[in-house]
């Protein structure tokens, strides 16, 4: 894994200073700590930050084509490289190097900007083509691999694999983005429509975008998206020794690497899975590694030390607690932009207990969102069906009027929760996914926002670019759509961001075999009834995973990587609950109503409602704010 960074000039074609490439680079040296490479071009500069991973020895970038005509700096593995090298050497290529960073090039040189289509992998790379003067800049189907670009003052495009790069040029201009705040405060992250600061971009997953020096920046250009429009006919027998092939071929294709490979492994479906065909594959004792809390009811080591006993891996665990939050700047600077998924501490916590044995690490991540493995989802999938089954005149006047009156009940399961389950069944199948989804509903966000940013949102909501998004999925239920908003809005905004730069901050790759394009496109055509039964999600992987994990682990209740935060923020973290309505730095931006939050912050602590979650958002803007120095 690496990081990349670089410059182009539109209109005026200037010199790059390569001083000042390196800068933009030296801030990513925890991506890549074991090399660095700086290329400048008349208009053109791109540098480089290097995790040696494949071909150690060999493949330093920027690296240029065997013709001279291209030059890459690349992020990323590709894990089919070695197929499309033989086919490209049938076409007449040449390598000098045995990793995949050549193979693209290559593969760009026959096919142009088409040849994304033939990648499976997670990437973010930027080429130069001298020939004809452009820059092409591409990130992965589902946004693994990060890639932010802003014009700046000067004309000139910069681009990097983290914010921290852009920050690191003396023209970027950091002034908050009032609808970032906004969307933060919706989903606890900042989608990746928009960036915390105004005029930054951040490259969509499964786009590319070609810049030329004497044209304005284009839109991005799609080259990919998940259909939920068509069903596999097959039988279920069938259909499960298919999914078994898939998740077979996707294991074992990540497992290439010439540097020690673990596995993370929480105990749940998705990470055992993963290392039951990773010990399937490998001679020798799979390296695992999880993380517990000294929170009882949030602890899963058990379960995970039962999976490693199983497979005999050679495993790793060990507990954080709330002391541990006193590196909170120090999740705040991993970010650059706010982020209020708690669990990114544990999270960086088991990738430094990774790293010390290892240097990439498989996860589990992405089968929820593939496979309906998300309570949310199984919950939306039964009201959508009862959705369709009460007329949309008596969902709106008699069942909303009920879900607004009724008493909040933060402390019960979802189940139990009759307002959330009355508003959302009253409201379209669209927005009540987006309720589901959100941190903070859009009456708790406005109730918490001074006049004045409420005069700069205007009409806007968080939700209007989710329903956009949705608008343009092709899917067939409800069922469809939560999958499709939580692979192409929450899954590369918040769970793929925090294992990148948790990962990334100590060096160390993750990889999702969970998110090998051919597995997702084949779960996307499963019937509903072979995704959820009953109030069990991801039906058919736990059926054809019965051969290999035991009962317990399969269908045990979902619990997820849940950080026991409201108990630690009413005990140890009570100071950081009330500190947060008296911080000068929110204080001065004039954004909210900071009696309303001391309230809350009261109220959190005395056990009378639960708002954890709104005041962590509130920490976490707090110390991003500071980290990326706005005043």
């Amino acid at each position: 894994m690496c990081g990349i960074a670089g410059l182009f000039h539109c209109g005026t074609i200037k010199p790059v200073d390569p001083a000042r490439i390196e800068r933009m680079t030296d801030v990513l040296a925890h991506r890549g700590p074991d090399g660095s490479g700086v290329w400048t071009a008349p208009g053109v500069g791109l540098g480089h930050r290097r995790l040696s991973i494949i071909d150690v020895e060999g493949s330093p970038q920027p690296m240029h084509s065997a013709s001279g005509r291209l030059t890459i700096s690349y992020n990323g593995e590709i894990y089919n490289f070695r197929e499309l090298r033989r086919e490209l050497e049938q076409r007449g290529a040449s390598f000098r190097t045995e990793g995949d960073t050549e193979v693209i090039l290559e593969a760009y040189e026959q096919w142009g900007a088409a040849c994304v289509e033939r990648l499976n992998g997670m990437f973010a790379f930027a080429i130069y083509d001298a020939k004809r003067r452009e820059l092409f800049l591409a990130r992965d189907r589902f946004g693994v691999k990060p890639l932010f670009y802003t014009r700046l003052p000067d004309g000139s495009i910069a681009f990097a694999s983290e914010l921290k790069g852009l920050l690191a040029h003396p023209l970027l201009r950091r002034e908050v983005d009032p609808r970032g705040v906004e969307d933060f405060m919706a989903w606890g992250y900042v989608p990746d429509h928009r960036s915390i600061l105004k005029g930054v971009c951040k490259l969509p997953a499964g786009h590319t975008l070609t810049l030329k020096h004497d044209s304005p920046i284009p839109e991005p250009r799609q080259y990919w998206d998940i259909s939920f429009a068509r069903r596999h006919k097959a039988k279920t027998k069938d259909l499960e020794a298919e999914l078994l092939h898939h998740l077979q071929q996707a294991v074992t294709s990540r497992m290439v690497a010439n540097v020690p490979l673990g596995a993370f492994l929480s105990g749940g479906v998705d990470s055992s899975s993963v290392v039951a065909f990773m010990a399937e594959a490998s001679r020798q004792p799979v390296k695992t590694c999880s993380i517990g809390f000294d929170v009882a009811s949030a602890d899963e080591t058990s379960h995970a030390e039962k999976v490693a006993n199983l497979f005999a891996t050679d495993h790793s665990a060990r507990t954080v607690s709330a002391d541990q939050f006193d590196a909170i700047d120090t999740i705040a600077g991993m970010f650059d932009e706010p982020f209020a998924d708690a669990s990114a501490l544990p999270t960086w916590r088991v990738c430094q207990l990774a790293r010390e044995s290892v240097t990439v690490a498989l996860s589990g991540d992405g089968a929820d969102e593939a496979m309906a493995g998300y309570r949310r989802q199984v919950f939306h999938h039964h009201e959508d069906r009862l959705r369709s089954l009460v007329p949309a005149g008596l969902r709106r006047n008699v069942l909303g009027p009920l879900g607004r009156i009724y008493p909040k009940a933060d402390w019960a399961p979802r189940p139990l929760r009759a307002r959330a389950t009355l508003l959302g069944l009253a409201e379209s199948s669209e927005t009540g996914y987006a309720r589901a989804l959100c941190v903070t509903t859009p009456e708790d966000r406005f109730g918490l926002y001074s006049p004045d940013l409420k005069g700069k949102l205007g009409s806007y909501r968080a939700e209007y670019p989710l329903f956009e998004m949705m608008g343009r999925g092709e899917f067939r239920s409800g069922l469809d759509m939560a999958q499709y908003a939580d692979l192409k809005f929450w899954l590369p905004g918040d769970i793929l961001t925090k294992v990148d730069r948790t990962s990334m901050a100590t060096s160390l790759e993750a990889r999702e075999p969970l998110l090998d394009h051919r597995l997702v496109e084949f779960a996307a055509g499963l019937p509903e009834g072979l995704r959820v039964k009953g109030l069990q999600g991801k039906w058919l992987l736990k059926k054809a995973m019965e051969r290999y994990l035991p009962h317990d682990i399969l269908y045990r209740p979902k619990q997820g990587f849940v950080t026991p935060l409201a108990e630690w923020l009413r005990g140890p973290l009570a100071g950081r609950a009330r500190g947060i309505a008296s911080s000068a730095m929110l204080a001065r931006t004039g954004w909210f109503d900071n009696a309303r939050i001391g309230e809350m912050a009261e109220q959190h602590i005395a056990g009378r409602a639960d708002h954890s979650r709104q005041l962590w958002q509130l920490v976490m803007l707090d110390r991003s704010l500071a980290r990326l120095g706005i005043s």
